[in-house]
């Protein structure tokens, strides 16, 4: 049986094409609108009779139009553009995320007739980060972590008891955060909350900044001075790092969570305070105690309550919400339009350990906002050690394939997560399912 392939006609085409999904429209030598499907119609508001004809800026209005045209770059290179992340301004006003992707039109001899360019909307993918984001967010914390969201379903009850509470954490993870939120969930919320970070304060000032002075109490005390205790009578004091706190102020500070009552410094009248007391450290105050660093009674006046926040490398899942955070929020501050962070990138960040917690995390995306000109951060924007670390200069042997570096990686995860699939997918930031296949094509058991 013959089989005889028959040629389309501009009719059929057409109709083909404006059947899909995706915008596509077409320019010649001059860039010049030549076709304009229906959904280009659809997602940039222009009708397609006023399109055809016109200068493509004039009717595709995206921010790279001006200086970084990607359909010029197409055809002036051959290159073609594939998925990337850009803003429009629809007919409307409206401005949308989409992604595009170029390609040159030839004739049967090869000379060049102009371009192609395909785009799709990424409003309901951008509506649906925002619900993910929402979904996620409590009192300003994101995470999707099952620890964080057992501290979530407690931290109601916990803020409403008045209680000291001791949040406890390494650098970066979010203590202050905690705080804020127990303030807010409190009682005391429509009073203020005043914070003091008792490591960056040299002790010999610590105790007039908490207690406040009279006049005379040193050479430049010339006039009375409320301390941070009296500041937040009614409301919250946060004590960041109390563990930085000397020996000699934690008797002070004890007098004060013990019977609320405290002297400013070279005053002899004593003053009552309603105060809630949080607390919170990076330090082990447990052994502080045992190495006579802390003192025992102080130690056990605050952590009436204690809350542990774990790093985030012990919760790897929350990374990809909380980068989508920090880029939409740099977005609104540096009014940039980046739209995502590129699979190399992430998984850069998936197998980074995060010493430096959230914190890290969310600077290494600033760095990555200095050097991303594009519309998605590479793992070449991220800072060198994160480079470095995914192996990206010389970290992995040569003539390693995509396909065994996804081995080495998914079973490096398998052993740090003793065989558990479903913590190895978090930390990978895949679907469970999606592992399954990738080790079931890989060969791996």
């Amino acid at each position: 049986m013959v089989h005889i392939e028959k040629e389309l006609s501009p009719r059929e085409t057409k109709m083909i094409l404006d059947s899909v999904a995706d915008g596509v429209f077409t320019v010649d030598e001059h860039f010049t609108v030549t076709y304009f499907n229906r959904a280009a119609h659809e997602i940039t508001g222009v009708p397609v009779e006023e399109a055809i004809g016109k200068p493509c800026c004039e009717v595709f209005r995206a921010e790279i139009c001006e200086g970084q045209c990607a359909l010029k770059q197409t055809i002036l290179t051959g290159t073609p553009v594939v998925n990337q992340a850009v803003f429009i301004l629809r007919a409307d006003g409206n401005r949308i995320p989409i992604s595009i992707s170029t390609a040159v039109l030839k004739d049967d001899q090869g000379h060049i007739l102009g371009g192609v360019e395909t785009f799709r909307d990424l409003s309901m993918v951008e509506a649906l980060r925002k619900e993910v984001e929402k979904s996620y967010t409590f009192e300003d914390i994101i995470s999707c972590s099952r620890k964080m969201h057992d501290l979530f379903a407690i931290l109601p009850d916990v803020a409403m008891s008045d209680s000291t509470i001791l949040i406890e954490g390494e650098s970066g993870t979010g203590k202050e955060l905690m705080a804020k939120a127990i303030h807010n969930l409190s009682g005391r919320r429509d009073s203020e909350m005043v914070t003091v970070n008792c490591g960056a304060i040299p002790d010999a000032l610590l105790e007039s900044e908490l207690f406040g002075y009279k006049a005379g109490a040193f050479t430049d005390a010339k006039r009375d001075k409320p301390g941070r205790f009296a500041q937040a009578d009614g409301g919250t004091i946060f004590l960041d790092e109390i563990g930085d706190v000397s020996p000699a102020l934690q008797v002070r500070l004890l007098r004060v969570l013990q019977e609320r009552k405290f002297e400013p410094l070279g005053g002899t009248e004593t003053r009552s305070t309603n105060v809630r007391v949080l607390a919170a450290t990076n330090r082990d105050l447990q052994t502080m105690v045992t190495d006579n660093k802390f003192r025992e009674d102080l130690y056990y006046r605050i952590q009436v309550f204690k809350i542990s926040l774990p790093p985030l490398r012990d919760r790897k899942e929350d990374i990809p919400i909380l980068v989508e955070h920090f880029i939409h929020r740099l977005n609104l501050l540096r009014g940039k339009d980046v739209a995502g962070i590129s699979s190399g990138a992430m998984a850069a960040f998936m197998s980074y350990n995060w010493p430096g917690n959230i914190r890290e995390l969310q600077n290494a995306i600033e760095h990555a906002f200095i050097l991303c000109r594009g519309g998605v951060i590479e793992l070449g924007h991220l800072p060198p050690h994160f480079q470095e670390s995914a192996g990206a200069r010389e970290g992995l042997p040569p003539g390693l394939t995509l396909a065994s570096i996804e081995a080495r990686m998914i079973q490096d995860t398998l052993q740090r997560q003793n065989g558990n699939k479903a913590a190895t997918a978090r930390e990978l930031g895949i679907d469970k399912t999606t592992l399954w296949r990738k080790m079931k094509r890989l060969g791996m058991t």
